[in-house]
């Protein structure tokens, strides 16, 4: 299935079913969200990630686009080819023209193409339909087992000093995009979680990413482990 939808560019990476938190000052995009609040329920636009990680300067023809403002002239090249629709859950406006709002991440998509001639950025995009994929359980219970011990190193505690476990989900597809959320990764390797064609690839990925991030904080006993799981939180 197909259709057009507004596009809010991040340094960052959304999954469904994860919340994102944004401030909304831009005039690009508090324009966004007016046209958006303006229309019928639901409220959604698509959340793409920018490829190096952060807007830069305009320049040139660009700084005379609002729409690509901060990408350069090619949009295509400066964002990802997937991203993750996000449905608004609570919105604030205020008198200054910025918004506050609640977004939660509903369905991937594939930008089939993108038009920079309004205020923002549209594209027509594809919905990409879940799939779970082959061993997804036992995958699954391989990934929470070795992300528990992630976390307690990331945290800077002894596995035997930590009281009580946090709940983790059953199903892979969801405990799959939990890990890639929380998991202090770089934007391509969250960016190539999302793309990953089934929940069995993305929790066989997460596999190796997270006995790699648990080698290297092992060598790191001084590492700033609050500064870091802040960033795995902060989507901005």
């Amino acid at each position: 299935m197909t259709e057009r939808l507004p596009l809010f560019p991040l340094g960052s990476v959304l999954y469904p079913g994860l919340v994102l938190p944004l401030h909304v000052f831009e005039e690009r995009y508090r324009r966004l969200m007016a046209d958006l609040t303006a229309g019928p329920e639901p409220h959604r636009f698509g959340v793409v990630a920018i490829r190096d990680g952060r807007e830069v300067a305009p320049t040139g023809a660009d700084a005379e686009s609002p729409a690509l403002a901060g990408l350069g002239p090619d949009p295509h090249r400066a964002l990802f080819e997937m991203g993750c629709v996000a449905e608004i859950a609570q919105l604030q406006s205020h008198a200054d023209g910025r918004f506050e709002l609640l977004a939660t991440g509903t369905t991937r998509f594939r930008i089939l193409s993108i038009d920079a001639t309004g205020p923002y950025l549209t594209a027509e995009v594809e919905t990409v339909e879940e799939q779970t994929g082959p061993e997804a359980k036992v995958l699954a219970a391989g990934v929470e087992r070795i992300f528990r011990a992630y976390q307690k190193r990331l945290a800077g505690a002894r596995e035997s000093s930590v009281s009580g476990t946090q709940e983790l989900p059953d199903d892979p597809n969801i405990l799959s995009y939990l890990v890639a959320a929380a998991s202090v990764l770089d934007t391509h390797d969250k960016q190539r979680l999302l793309a990953a064609e089934t929940a069995s690839d993305r929790l066989r990925a997460e596999l190796r990413l997270l006995r790699r991030e648990a080698a290297v904080l092992a060598k790191l006993p001084s590492l700033p482990a609050v500064e870091l799981t802040r960033q795995a939180f902060n989507p901005n």
